[in-house]
């Protein structure tokens, strides 16, 4: 079944909200389930994949900010919220019956394995789904950085962004009836014309790395599956050839 897989070694990102389901905030176990589901049916099929999620639904750094937090301190509440999230999944991926760990940038060892990249990269040689909490450890960074960060780290193959819709758009498709979807994008035409899909530090650290990133709905079940085959609707931020 490897064979057919286009892509070995993916980082997923999931936003925090992923994890909402059609709650206002929080974690929805059946949706975290339903991500579980699909997360297994890639590594059935051979993918060696670790995994960065958000904590937006939970708590955003930005807006915390803007409530009046120290910035810094609303970072750091952001990426504890990114823990609670990394174990919500865990739980669920191990309910699923996929060996799974949880490295954490801010030592917790109560609670789960420091970051320790070597030992992550074992991990996946073994087929363990490897969550990666807590962002990069510091302050002003996304967890978008995070994920690229990480992923050059694992040496992937592909970042993969789980989105709410199927692709890259010109503008909001919810908002914008005729948005152009587009399903390939240069790192630098993503960056010039300032489409909204992560933020600037993540396009150009994949760039440097030479990354490419799959940009997919995570709400229809098996798409995960069929694009790491390069099937299904995406769309591919890359160089071109």
């Amino acid at each position: 079944m490897a064979a057919s897989l286009k892509y070995r070694r993916v980082l997923l990102k999931l936003s925090g909200e992923a994890l909402m389901g059609a709650q206002a905030y929080g974690i929805d176990v059946s949706a975290v389930e339903r991500i579980a589901s699909d997360i297994k049916g890639a590594v059935d099929e051979g993918v060696q994949l670790c995994l960065v999620i958000g904590g937006g639904n939970i708590f955003r750094g930005l807006s915390g900010a803007a409530a009046g937090i120290d910035r810094s301190t609303a970072d750091y509440m952001g990426m504890l919220a990114t823990i609670m999230n990394a174990l919500a999944m865990q739980a669920a991926l191990e309910r699923a019956g996929l060996p799974t760990r949880v490295q954490s940038a801010i030592p917790i060892m109560s609670i789960c394995e420091p970051y320790i990249r070597r030992r992550a990269i074992r991990h996946m040689e073994k087929g363990r789904v490897v969550i990666f909490a807590a962002g990069t450890g510091n302050p002003f960074f996304t967890t978008d950085t995070a994920a690229a960060l990480r992923a050059a780290e694992m040496a992937c193959n592909a970042m993969f962004k789980a989105t709410q819709v199927d692709g890259v758009y010109s503008d909001d498709p919810k908002r914008v009836k005729n948005a152009e979807r587009y399903d390939f994008l240069t790192y630098h035409e993503v960056l010039s014309r300032d489409l909204k899909v992560m933020d600037a530090s993540a396009i150009s650290l994949s760039r440097e790395n030479k990354i490419p990133i799959v940009v997919f709905s995570i709400h229809e079940q098996g798409t995960l599956s069929a694009v790491l085959k390069g099937q299904g609707r995406s769309t591919v931020i890359g160089e071109r050839h």
